[in-house]
This record gives structure tokens, C-alpha cells and sequence, in this order.
């Protein structure tokens, strides 16, 4: 389709045409006005040949001040599809990763740049040249420019071994094996040999050599597990899809016979946005090829770093290799890095010059005053006259006299010191991890003294500090709140009565609802064993572990979720088994802090259910017991538990149509798509009638309150 380079080639076009319409506007009435003059004369040809000049002029110019393209458009599996228009591909880097800081060729240069950005060594070089311009120099040269070669040449050793470790880091993974399929065959090539377009072939426990786009797995309904610990530190799994069109082609055969294209943004560092359609190409005999146009967004993207979990494979197209790559992008390139310690000597250094600037000043000032003050003895040699020159010569010469002030060798010291230093973490047996048999990795060794010198610390709580293993313990159904005992649900009075369980079959029409919302409103895949048999239980896969509780708690109270087929949602509830259409997926984000499902239910009546932060949903309830659902979430909140508002509308079929283009068109958009998709959103999720709210707790890991006590008492400021 080309987007961004056919749309601004067309925009040239036209602009090129309506100047040539103008000119030839122009010329005409030229020639209305002056018909008298003879055509051999021609008196406004130059005013002509000026406006068709003006004309490509400014087509050559748009060309040249192009901006780059914001989006990309290319081929999968690198094959034309069957499209009239001409479409420029760009050039896009191989799947080389580079973390390394020099090459053979800029290593001198370069580290003698930033070696002598450092103070003293600029101090000591500069000292070092006063030496050998001096014609009676107090000291040797060989006193400065000996030691400072020295300095200079084991900090680039030590430099150069530890860029030549990267180098070898990035060998090692430009060089793994990965498996392309290219003309109809699957082939194994080194990871850096990956180009766009290529279709990619992953296995389970396999991490992604690039950034793909998803286009089948080895689940029916085109799903798969995805670990991005590498990335985030987020060790729970994570679910990702491919468009519904090409989950079927599960084999090399079925791949051979896509015809499609990608659209997508230029690659940012963000990993939680990704922007793009695919169109996929449909040739029939005798007719034009037809084409389906369908939005990808982050759950279609399967990033470089990532791991793929409990899925026996997937094919992907690569749409960001090497150094485009999400992963790269975030990792900044090795610069030179100082230290708190370095940094400080370098304001004692300031002051030390400072001193040595008064001292030479002062000396420099007091020796030619003696020299004209005093008789000068006839053994002396002869006085020199008091001149710019001379006086310049005497002051680079208690310079050079008393340049010791600054010490040399301390660099030395901390140099070695540095470099042995970063050995230790790789020796020490305590930071030797057993399970994967790899050691404690320096990387650079230029920041070892900084491990104790720690004074913030920053962590969120959810799975860091908690287990991030979540249990449904309370909730609120329609003004009245209810706790879990015993896998059923007891209404909560006042103190002095006991509780009164409430079975499946005594739930009341608002308890359905709102477990309803519990069951359907999610983005849970149910994993099935199928050494299990068809019998055995459940068992409920979640990137929000928030999700996986509500579902394991629907379970137990008797309403159990089954999973999907198609675009059928299954629930049972005792031996009956209940199908909702999915009609829509309102996905969650963090700006509205909620998610919706529009589904269709077996009366046919089309219906909203949400759930999400109480800020927003509550914000946008025209009916229900909103007041009393408020104060339980706060009830919930003073004890430590998680909180969810659930609410629910009825959808007309008129309305339901227009919010289906609303959303097919925000969901196609390549620019601005996340606040057009926010805007049909906030659209959908109005005038919506409250059910009530959850209560879930993460309780925290074990010697958390100990660990935070011994964080303060060391001096450090902790901020959760």
C-alpha cells in the first residue's frame, strides 16, 4: 500500500500541478490581453518559461526537504503483493547488534579523546609541552610525559580488554542460529542474517531474534506465552495474538501462499506502543485482488529479549531488526562513564589548580621584585630585563617547579585498583548463580565504588515486594458487602449475627451480573493438558494476575469460565454451558485504567460490561448504588486490598453499528490512533449502571518490613 511515501509522493504531484494549472491560467490571459502581439516577438515568454520553472522547482524541492517517513511499509516474506501502485521500499539495517564502543579503527583516537577529557591528564599534557618548549627548564620533561604515558596506557589496555569482551558478547549473538522461511522452505541462518520482511520460526523456551509481528502459533486460536523478564523485570506470562486471518497457517506450505503487507510506525523506544495495519491480499480467478485490512497494536508485537513460554512454536515477519530493534533502542550506547568518586577529584583538582595558580603568581611576582630591589653579585648570571617573554618564562617555570601538587600516581592507584576490583565480583561465590552456571558480570569497571553509594531506592510494589500471587477475599454486589468462606459467599452483617452462605442456586439477578462481569471481562486464555482428558479442570493463564484471581474465585463460587471458540465466549454454570458473541475488546490502559468487552448474549441482546479503576468507572455511572460502592472501595483500600469497580449497560443494535466504524476506523488510523481509539472509548463507556466493586489481596513477600528496616537504618531512602 505504501502509505507515508505513496501519500507524500501524491501530495507533490499535486502541488506540481496546481502550479502548472496557474501558469497556464496565467499565460492564457496573457494572451487574451495582448493578442496583437505577434507570436515571433514574443514578449512574456520568459514570464512563462519562469512559472514552469517555479513549478518543477518546487517539486525538486519537496523531494530534497522531505522529512523522513514516520511509518514503514513492507512485504512479508519479502513478495510483492498483487497491487497496481508502485510501492518504494526503504532501506532498513540487517539484524547486527553492536554494543560495543570502539573498532580497530577509532579505538586511538577515540580513547584518547575521552582520556583526556579527564582534568589531571589534560593538566599533566599540557605541563608536559610547557617542558619541551622551555628553554631552561627546572626539570626533565621525561618527569611528566613518562608517568602520563604510563596512566594513558593502562587505563586504554584496560579499556580495550573490556570492549573487546563486548565485542565478543555481540559475536556470540549476531551468530546464533535462526530459522527463516524463504521460497517456501525452512532455512537456518546466523541471527545477524535476519532481514525485514523475512518470516522468522521460533520454539518454545526460544527467545525472539527480532522484532516480529506475529502471524501464527502452533494454538488454534492463534495465542502465545510470552516472557518479558529481559525487558521489564515482569516475570509473569504474557499473552500475545496474531490477526484472525493467518492464525490458520501453522505450516511452511500455508505461508507460501500469504500475500501480504505491513504498515507500521518507525520504531521508538517505547515497548508498551506499537502502531500499524496489516493488509492481507485475496487473488480470484478472472477479478482484481481484494484485500482485508486489519489494525495491529502491542499484543501482535513479539519483542527481541522476549522468551517464548508454553507454546510449541510461532511464525512472525520481522518489522525492527539490529539496531532498530525496541530492545536496542533502549539500551544506550557505552560512553564514558565517571564516578562520584572521580567526579569529586575532579573539584579537588579545580582547587588544587586554583593554588598552584596563586602560588606561581605569587613566586613569579616576588622574584623579579628581588631582582630589581637587591644587588645583583657579579657570580650571578646576568639579569634578564622585565618583559612580557620573560615574565611568561618565569611563571611556566614554577609551574613546572611545583606541578606535583597534583599527583599523578593517584590516577595510577585507582586505575589498578579499579580493574583488579571488577575481577572480585566474578570470583565471589556468593554472586555466582548456580541454576544457570553463570557468574557476576562486570561490564565496566569504571563504576565498582558506586555499589555503595546507593541513597535512593525506587520500587513498585506489585511483584517486587508483594508475591504477586493474588486472592479474592471480599466484594460488594449492590450496596451489600460479601466475603469468600469456604469457596461460597456470605454476606457480611453485623457484628453479633453469623453469616449466611449464599449458594449458585440462591444468587439474586444483580449477583449473575456482576459475576457476569467477572467471568466474560477479561483477557484470560484457559490452558488445557491434553494428557488430562476432557474433564479436568481449567487452568486459567493471565498477563494481570488481578484477572487470573477474579476467574479462579468465579470458579469456585460455582460459575466457571471455559474459554473460547471463535468469537464464542463459553461460561457453565452447574451442568448448563452459556455462549456469548464477543463482539468488541475495549483493551485496558493505564490513562482510563479500565477495560471493557461489548458481547452478545444468547436473547441477542448486545451488552457493555467494564471494569477497571473506581476514578474512572464510577466517573461515568448514571445509575446504581454508587455512593455505597464508593465507601466499600475505601473500606477495601484502608485494609491493603486491591479494588476493581464493575459496571454494565445495554447497547442497541442502531448504536452498536456506529460504534463499530467508530472503532474499525480509530483502529486502523496510522497516526494519532491512540488518542482516536481513547476518544471512541471514552464515547462508548458512558451512562453506565454500577454493579459493584472487588476486593483482592498480594500479600507481601517474606522479610519485606525487615529488608526496608535495614535499607533505612544504612541510610537509604526508600519510595515505593
Amino acid at each position: 500500500m505504501g502509505f507515508g511515501t505513496m501519500e507524500d509522493k501524491s501530495n507533490n504531484d499535486e502541488e506540481v500541478k496546481q502550479d502548472l494549472e496557474r501558469a497556464a491560467s496565467i499565460r492564457s490571459r496573457i494572451l487574451e490581453e495582448h493578442q496583437e502581439v505577434p507570436y515571433a516577438e514574443e514578449p512574456h515568454s520568459h514570464i512563462l518559461t519562469s512559472l514552469e520553472s517555479i513549478a518543477r522547482t518546487n517539486l525538486l524541492k519537496n523531494f530534497r526537504k522531505k522529512p523522513p517517513p514516520k511509518t514503514r511499509t513492507l512485504f512479508v516474506s519479502n513478495v510483492n503483493p498483487p497491487v497496481d501502485e508502485v510501492i518504494i521500499l526503504q532501506k532498513h539495517p540487517d539484524n547486527k547488534i553492536v554494543s560495543s564502543k570502539y573498532t580497530i579503527w577509532n579505538f586511538i583516537p577515540k580513547n584518547l579523546f575521552e582520556q583526556f577529557r579527564r582534568i589531571a591528564n589534560f593538566y599533566f599534557l599540557c605541563i608536559g609541552i610547557v617542558q619541551l618548549f622551555l628553554d631552561d627548564t627546572p626539570v626533565s620533561p621525561a618527569t611528566s610525559i613518562l608517568p602520563l604515558i604510563f596512566v594513558v596506557s593502562v587505563t586504554a589496555v584496560k579499556q580495550g580488554y573490556e570492549d573487546y569482551l563486548r565485542h565478543k558478547a555481540d559475536n556470540d549473538v549476531n551468530s546464533r542460529p535462526a530459522f527463516v522461511v524463504r521460497g517456501g522452505k525452512l532455512l537456518e541462518v546466523r541471527s545477524q542474517d535476519i532481514t525485514v520482511g523475512d518470516i522468522v520460526y521460533v520454539v518454545n523456551n526460544e527467545g525472539f531474534p527480532c522484532d516480529l509481528i506475529m502471524l501464527s502459533s502452533s494454538d488454534e486460536d492463534g495465542q502465545c506465552y510470552v516472557t518479558t523478564a529481559n525487558l521489564d523485570g515482569e516475570t509473569n506470562l504474557k499473552i500475545h495474538c496474531c490477526v484472525p486471518d493467518t492464525k490458520h497457517m501453522q505450516g511452511i506450505e500455508s505461508l507460501a501462499t500469504l500475500q501480504a503487507s505491513i504498515e507500521c510506525e518507525e520504531p521508538t523506544v517505547d515497548l508498551y506502543r506499537f502502531i500499524g495495519r496489516q493488509n492481507i491480499y485475496h487473488v480470484h480467478p478472472g477479478e482484481n485482488a481484494t484485500f482485508k485490512q486489519r489494525s495491529l497494536g502491542p499484543e501482535h508485537l513479539l519483542l527481541r529479549g522476549a522468551r517464548l513460554k508454553n507454546t510449541d512454536f510461532i511464525y512472525g515477519c520481522a518489522v525492527y531488526t539490529g539496531q532498530q530493534t525496541k530492545m536496542a533502542l533502549n539500551s544506550k550506547f557505552t560512553s564514558a562513564k565517571f564516578s562520584t568518586v572521580e567526579k569529586s577529584m575532579n573539584t579537588f583538582l579545580i582547587v588544587f589548580l586554583v593554588i598552584l595558580a596563586i602560588e606561581t603568581t605569587f613566586l613569579t611576582t616576588i622574584k623579579n621584585l628581588y631582582e630589581r630591589a637587591e644587588m645583583w653579585h657579579w657570580y650571578f648570571p646576568p639579569s634578564k630585563n622585565i618583559n612580557f617573554r620573560n615574565v611568561l618564562q618565569d611563571l611556566l617555570s614554577f609551574l613546572v617547579l611545583l606541578n606535583y601538587v597534583i599527583p599523578i600516581s593517584l590516577y595510577v592507584t585507582l586505575e589498578m585498583q579499579k580493574f583488579f576490583g571488577s575481577m572480585f565480583f566474578a570470583w565471589d561465590p556468593e554472586m555466582y548463580d548456580v541454576t544457570t552456571d553463570i557468574p557476576a558480570k562486570v561490564n565496566t569497571s569504571d563504576l565498582n565504588e558506586e555499589l555503595g553509594q546507593v541513597e535512593y531506592l525506587f520500587t513498585d510494589k506489585t511483584g517486587t515486594l508483594t508475591e504477586n500471587d493474588m486472592v479474592f477475599r471480599q466484594c460488594s454486589i449492590n450496596g451489600d458487602k460479601y466475603e469468600e468462606v469456604n469457596a461460597m459467599l456470605c454476606q457480611r452483617v453485623s457484628s453479633g449475627k453469623e453469616a449466611q452462605p449464599v449458594t449458585v442456586a440462591q444468587y439474586t439477578r444483580e449477583m449473575i451480573s456482576f459475576i457476569e462481569v467477572l467471568v466474560l471481562c477479561h483477557t484470560i486464555h484457559v490452558h488445557k493438558d491434553a494428557r488430562a482428558g476432557a474433564n479436568s479442570e481449567p487452568e486459567y493463564q493471565a498477563s494481570s494476575p488481578d484477572e487470573k484471581a477474579l476467574a479462579d474465585a468465579c470458579k469456585r463460587l460455582g460459575i466457571t469460565y471455559l474459554g473460547d471458540k471463535g468469537d464464542s465466549r463459553q461460561i457453565q454454570i452447574k451442568d448448563r454451558i452459556i455462549n456469548y458473541e464477543i463482539l468488541q475488546i475495549l483493551e485496558f490502559d493505564t490513562k482510563r485504567k479500565c477495560m471493557s468487552v461489548i458481547l452478545r448474549n444468547k436473547q441477542g441482546d448486545i451488552q457493555l460490561l467494564c471494569k477497571g479503576a473506581d476514578s474512572h468507572v464510577l466517573a461515568h455511572v448514571v445509575s446504581g448504588e454508587k455512593e455505597k460502592t464508593l465507601q466499600h472501595v475505601s473500606e477495601f483500600a484502608l485494609v491493603g486490598l486491591r479494588t476493581l469497580v464493575l459496571a454494565s449497560k445495554t447497547i442497541s443494535e442502531s448504536q452498536y453499528g456506529e460504534y463499530e466504524k467508530l472503532l474499525q476506523e480509530a483502529r486502523t488510523a496510522l497516526e494519532n490512533r491512540e488518542d482516536k481509539v481513547a476518544d471512541v472509548f471514552g464515547v462508548i463507556e458512558t451512562d453506565m449502571h454500577v454493579l459493584g466493586a472487588t476486593a483482592v489481596e498480594d500479600r507481601l513477600q517474606d522479610g519485606v518490613q525487615d529488608t526496608i528496616e535495614s535499607l533505612r537504618t544504612a541510610g537509604i531512602k526508600v519510595n515505593g
